[in-house]
């Protein structure tokens, strides 16, 4: 019995796992065309997990212990024929065709030329099981599109089934090389013209000879050259000859010669030459193949239903005494999130204990207390962006998402999060997202400061939160303070500190129309106004009620946040009336009717204003209307509140 190099009993399916690739090769054991194309996927997974699986090793009983798996078939000559109907009937499956399986020969090109007879296979068992098992599938992906169409010709309800042409896949290292190599050679004499070596009938190496012998064009074969090396001599050739002897659905060495500024030589079965990304321009041609990994993926989360794990974190500290909606926070996070992760730093006021018995009735509530010292040089910064970090390092799933006490998620935009794990920007590990911060009413969202905040990340081990390196200091005893333009709470690389790069919604132009709407430019305003609401609608928004009720606010202001903010910079904390940046005496003398009355004028004539300066009254701050309702967690916050 012949024993095959990748047999190995011992296979199993990874737990872990989310798709099960299923090949005849892949690159660590032939370095084809289709086996690029298929690591180029699976290198481009991101957060899915990926187990390989050769086609020969498929069994029942390992079919039966990935049903909860999605799979995807490539190439699977090899796989046992007896197994399709089990895998059309109990698999979620998708198929990535490289070329003609429902042909026994792969090519009817080929099957003409071996039995001297027109391929009817399609009529034949084995067409019709191959058919069959492309039918059963969620999304069946094509090379090119005169494949797809031989495809349907034969198989017309095939029609009913999602379908892609997805064209030939690259990884992210080959556009570099690709700009390096043309960079490198773009002032060289181009010498030569390029035969492609191949052994496979339909290649048609002896073809290419031959033309290039017929008209004098001084030629080189290549054939089992290192990759790099292939590539480096396309670069300098004058053009590639290719002129395979069937439908070759999308030779990559076709696209890699045009990408390196060859001319090319081509026939009629050279599937993809005329479709129009590949006539395209350079530029547009890189965008369309570098897009394809992001397509393919897309896709196949969305047949899946797959979306990645989410921690959802908070910090509270005596939130019942703040008056901080905590629970409507924590209640909104649980709509989307697999587990929310809470510390307490410390309260007094039954915030921990309420918290606690919460935990105790939903089990994705995870309640940390991690006490701050009032007393501490560095309160602040203790309370609040270490307090952060530490509760984003309790975080276990895939992705984190980050609220304070007094923000919520509208429940509407709960799958909205999950989606935009779906399409996650792969260049960064951040994204921020809109923020709605209300002032003293439904009726006033705030101008005067940013309508977004870094929200949503990757959970990697070195992010955190925290102060920017170019903004610590410390005091004579060595305590960490922050200096003005954070507030503690950047996302920073947890060893060198530095500030990590984020994704955004918020263009340098918009940030000029707000500008111009502080001036006190109402076209800008309206302009700002119709964005602001137009974004809101699209993304995920946090509500923010921390200057909702003004008069609360101050209140806190008084009891907490004057000490908090002169604590995070280092500021003359003694209780003066020149201290007092809202009134003209010691907050020790500031009553209840004092605050009242100021946050009533407040919410009248201004439309925000940052508490670390006097208010001016005579440069009324302009505001936006949002048109959106509140989360139901806040509503039914407040109704409980009267409740009590």
């Amino acid at each position: 019995m012949f024993n095959s190099p990748f047999e190995d009993t011992r296979i199993a399916i990874d737990r872990s796992a989310h798709i099960i690739f299923v090949a005849d090769l892949f690159v660590e054991n032939y370095v084809g065309g289709a086996e690029l194309t298929t690591q180029a996927l699976i290198d481009a997974s991101d957060d899915v997990i990926v187990q390989k699986l050769h086609a020969q090793n498929v069994t029942l009983e390992l079919l039966e212990a990935g049903m909860d798996k999605h799979w995807i078939f490539g190439n699977f000559s090899t796989l046992n024929p007896q197994l399709i109907p089990s895998i059309i009937g109990n698999i979620s499956y998708s198929i990535l065709e490289y070329d003609y399986k429902f042909c026994q020969h792969r090519s009817i090109e080929k099957h003409l030329s071996e039995r001297d007879e027109v391929c009817d296979c399609h009529n034949e068992l084995h067409g019709k099981m191959v058919s069959s098992f492309f039918h059963g599938a969620k999304t069946i992906w094509w090379m090119s599109e005169e494949q797809e169409r031989r495809y349907l010709s034969r198989f017309p309800f095939l029609e009913e089934n999602d379908r892609v042409v997805l064209s030939s896949v690259f990884d992210e290292s080959y556009f570099a090389v690709v700009k390096a190599l043309n960079d490198k050679y773009k002032e060289v004499d181009r010498k030569g013209w390029i035969v492609l070596g191949a052994e496979s009938w339909i290649k048609g190496a002896s073809d290419a000879i031959a033309y290039c012998e017929e008209n004098n064009l001084e030629y080189e074969v290549l054939w089992k050259r290192p990759y790099g090396e292939v590539l480096e001599r396309l670069a300098t050739a004058e053009g590639l000859v290719y002129l395979p002897r069937g439908g070759d659905t999308c030779p990559r060495m076709v696209i890699e010669a045009k990408m390196l500024g060859c001319e090319l030589v081509l026939n009629q079965d050279v599937q993809h030459a005329d479709e129009e990304w590949f006539k395209a321009s350079p530029i547009d041609m890189v965008s369309y193949l570098y897009a394809a990994r992001n397509r393919f993926w897309v896709s196949i989360k969305s047949v899946m239903g797959w979306t990645a794990t989410i921690s959802g974190y908070t910090t509270v500290r005596n939130a019942n005494d703040m008056g901080y909606p905590w629970k409507a926070c924590v209640e909104s996070m649980l709509g989307f999130c697999d587990e929310v992760i809470v510390v307490d730093g410390g309260s007094n006021d039954n915030t921990w204990k309420q918290l606690q018995e919460w935990s105790k009735k939903e089990q994705r509530i995870k309640a940390h207390q991690i006490s701050v010292n009032p007393d501490d040089p560095s309160f602040a910064y203790e309370s609040d962006g270490k307090l952060k970090a530490k509760a984003r390092d309790l975080c276990k799933m895939q992705y984190c998402w980050q609220m304070d006490a007094d923000e919520i998620l509208h429940e509407d935009d709960y799958e909205q999060v999950r989606q935009i794990i779906r399409n996650f920007p792969k260049m960064v590990d951040i994204v921020a997202l809109p923020i709605i911060e209300y002032w003293g009413s439904k009726e006033k969202v705030r101008v005067d400061i940013n309508p977004w905040k870094w929200r949503l990340s990757r959970n990697l081990p070195h992010i955190t939160q925290g102060i920017p390196a170019e903004l610590r200091k410390f005091d004579d005893d060595g305590n960490e303070y922050a200096d003005w333009g954070t507030d503690t709470c950047d996302y920073v690389h947890k060893e060198s500190r530095e500030r990590l790069p984020i994704a955004s919604f918020y263009t340098e132009e918009v940030n000029k129309f707000r500008a111009a709407a502080l001036e006190g430019d109402k076209k800008a305003l309206e302009m700002y106004e119709g964005w602001y609401n137009s974004v809101v609608e699209q993304l995920p928004t946090v509500h923010h009620y921390s200057w909702f009720d003004i008069s609360a606010k101050i209140k806190q202001y008084r009891k907490h946040w004057a000490k908090f903010w002169k604590s995070q910079y280092r500021l003359d904390i003694e209780d003066t009336a020149k201290n007092n940046v809202m009134f003209n005496k010691a907050w020790s003398d500031v009553t209840d009717n004092d605050i009242n009355i100021f946050a009533s004028r407040l919410a009248t004539e201004m439309g925000g204003w940052i508490f670390h300066e006097p208010v001016n009254f005579s440069a009324p701050t302009p505001h936006v209307v949002i048109g959106r309702n509140h989360p139901q967690a806040y509503l039914d916050n407040v109704s409980s509140d009267k409740e009590e």
